[in-house]
């Protein structure tokens, strides 16, 4: 009967026991980066790109509003309301929640918005990003009351200019991962520029192959309205979306304007299948009448699966 070389089966177990070890780390450290994933990652990973439908929560004085863009000055006077909602921030967030839509935006508009903005987070945690009167000193608090993502305008701005040393301290604060920036812009001429403070002012940073380009390395996202049609369902604004569908090379939402499902469509085959849409004014949950809010959802859900 031949000698068993104990040492040798004990060496052979330990390098057993330790590559079992190594491969349950392994499928550990995999698990856990799929849980944590962006949903929107995990929603198109795989698949051609295309067109999303994404919620959003407006909030002006409190309270779950549709408003017409260029008309959100400093008077009350002047503001054009399409509807006001009987229905909590919370509410909505937690439909979206419900149906499987993840990215959309809660913006308030004004001040008084905080307890809504942070009830509508709260019931969608990690499903929604927060603008509106974000900065470097309350970015993080917003973050940690439930928001994917920030979402900065004005005060990255100054004097009409982008402030690159504000853009840059943000971005030490927060980091690149979980920073929209929002382009939002007015036509002048044939070209478009940033506008800020309520979307009254022009800033000089034209909207442009080179601008997107630049500030894709500062962001995760791009929002951009198109101030003069948002509120208005009057149709998208076709010239914006197509420049944005060519020269953006990160995810980017567009708004203003949307009336129809068929909106929906237009944006995918010109936008290429890589600008997302929010839809507002023209929702039935907001008091429209083009467009019900089962048929975007379910238009996502086409989208997933086709």
């Amino acid at each position: 009967m031949p000698l068993i070389n104990f040492r040798a089966v004990l060496e052979v177990a330990d390098l057993v026991g330790i590559s079992v070890i190594i491969s349950l780390a392994v499928i550990t450290g995999i698990l856990f980066y799929a849980s944590s994933a962006n949903p929107l990652d995990s929603a198109k990973e795989g698949q051609e790109s295309k067109t999303m439908f994404r919620p959003c929560i407006d909030l002006h004085e409190g309270k779950v509003k549709q408003i017409v863009g260029g008309t959100l000055g400093e008077s009350s006077s002047t503001l054009r309301t399409n509807f006001v909602s009987e229905r909590s921030s919370a509410w909505y967030a937690e439909l979206y929640r419900r149906d499987g839509l993840p990215g959309g935006h809660v913006i308030m508009l004004g001040p008084g918005n905080d307890d809504a903005a942070k009830a509508a987070l709260g019931a969608y945690p990690g499903g929604m990003h927060i603008g509106g009167g974000i900065n470097q000193e309350n970015a993080s608090g917003w973050l940690e009351a439930g928001a994917s993502h920030v979402i900065v305008t004005s005060w990255v701005f100054r004097n009409g200019a982008l402030d690159w040393e504000r853009l840059e301290a943000l971005l030490k604060t927060i980091g690149k991962a979980r920073l929209v920036l929002d382009l939002s812009c007015r036509r002048r001429g044939e070209e478009y520029f940033v506008v800020t403070d309520r979307w009254q002012k022009f800033t000089d940073l034209k909207i442009s192959q080179e601008t997107l380009q630049t500030l894709a390395d500062k962001c995760a996202e791009f929002l951009i309205h198109a101030v003069d049609v948002e509120g208005l369902c009057q149709g998208i604004d076709l010239q914006l979306v197509k420049m944005l569908g060519a020269w953006s090379p990160i995810p980017t939402t567009y708004a203003g304007g949307a009336r129809s499902l068929e909106d929906l469509e237009t944006v995918d085959r010109i936008g290429g299948g890589r600008i997302d849409l929010t839809i507002g004014s023209a929702l039935d949950i907001f008091g429209g009448k083009g467009i019900r809010y089962e048929e975007a959802v379910a238009f996502n859900r086409g989208q997933k699966t086709s």
